[in-house]
């Protein structure tokens, strides 16, 4: 493996706008519009794909303390102003790809599989109580950094240890123990990040899991806009309340700022319209925000994490 010093060496002096070093990808100035399911925002002053973990660790190693990092996977949850990431912005989708049954009833998971292909993967291992994950639109890092849920269900109660990955590059295992969670909520050691996960779930004998899985997608394409440029539901439900009740009782639902418009069908997600910009976005999260506050008394709080510079 070529030494971290080694690999900030080639990367200073590196002046293409794409470089190959040591198994890893880099892109300046990378638009993260491409990269985002709102499809929109600024750039990152770089974004990186790793071939493998190891090649990751290095790179992590050897970026300077002070650089600011930000793991992204389908970019699902995440908006990133017009004025761009000034730090480096790591993808995980393609690295950590691993899942495999390790007993009848335990599963590995890597931080980049998709969501959905977990809930495939228990389906046709007859495993029951992840069917759940085919409705959130993620990977598991991002589902294990917000204990994302859907239909009822949340990763966290499941998971028995994780990997993770500090700034040194150290791969570390930590118990379920060691973390606090609660809903969309996520507390553990600082600055690190999700490599994997080992959940346990129960063996359902004769399985209808498929069967499960079409009926909740079903159910999810009936009452959420699909197939349009959101980020799934933009803000965590209050305790006692649903946001998406809140903000249509507020009447804003169809409520517009620039390209940036409310769901008709669904108050809780926010659609780029029109070529929205990330302001256009943020503005209208403010909106509402302000609006079911003032009406209601209840301050909506953000599922969503909104970084980088405003323009």
């Amino acid at each position: 493996m070529t030494s971290c010093v080694n690999m900030m060496t080639d990367f200073e002096n590196a002046s293409m706008n794409k470089i190959s070093i040591s198994g890893i990808r880099v892109t300046k100035n990378e638009p993260m519009s491409k990269h985002t399911s709102w499809r929109t925002g600024g750039v990152a002053k770089q974004y990186i794909r790793a071939e493998s973990l190891e090649a990751l660790a290095s790179y992590i190693a050897a970026i300077p303390d002070d650089e600011e990092l930000l793991w992204m996977g389908l970019g699902s949850n995440t908006l990133v102003r017009d004025g761009g990431f000034n730090g480096t912005v790591i993808a995980t989708q393609g690295v950590m790809s691993q899942i495999e049954l390790l007993d009848e009833t335990t599963v590995y998971v890597g931080a980049g599989v998709a969501d959905a292909k977990l809930a495939r993967f228990c389906s046709r291992n007859n495993l029951s109580g992840a069917g759940f994950f085919a409705g959130i639109p993620g990977l598991i890092g991002g589902a294990l950094a917000m204990n994302a849920g859907a239909f009822g269900g949340e990763i966290w109660p499941l998971v028995v240890e994780v990997e993770t990955i500090n700034r040194k590059g150290e791969i570390n295992k930590r118990k379920a123990s060691e973390f606090e969670y609660s809903y969309r909520h996520v507390k553990g050691p600082k600055d690190e990040w999700f490599v994997s996960a080992t959940l346990r779930l129960d063996k359902q004998r004769e399985s209808n899991n498929a069967i499960d899985i079409k009926q909740l997608l079903a159910k999810r394409a009936a009452s959420q806009p699909t197939g349009v440029a959101s980020c799934g539901s933009v803000f965590r439900n209050p305790d006692g309340f649903y946001a998406a009740q809140l903000i249509e009782e507020c009447g804003l639902k169809g409520k517009r700022i620039g390209g940036a418009i409310v769901s008709e069908k669904h108050a809780n997600f926010i659609i780029n319209d029109d070529k929205a910009s990330a302001a256009d976005i943020e503005s209208l999260i403010k909106l509402i925000q302000k609006t079911v506050e003032d009406e209601r008394g209840i301050l909506l709080q953000q599922e969503v994490r909104i970084v980088g510079d405003s323009k």
